[in-house]
């Protein structure tokens, strides 16, 4: 994956993230499950950026 796709896609999930955490906040998250599938995306995501960089 080129740096800039996975930027792009970071963006995305952190937008993702944030959006759920609102939800939650106000009650309107049916599904939490999605909450920790997209954190742990995040978490993938930086690993993958990491080791590219490093």
């Amino acid at each position: 994956m080129e740096a800039a796709a996975c930027q792009k896609e970071m963006t995305d999930m952190l937008r993702e993230q944030f959006n759920l955490r609102m939800q939650k906040a106000t009650g309107q998250l049916s599904n939490t499950a999605n909450l920790t599938k997209v954190r742990r995306n995040i978490a993938r995501l930086r690993t993958v950026m990491n080791e590219k960089s490093g």
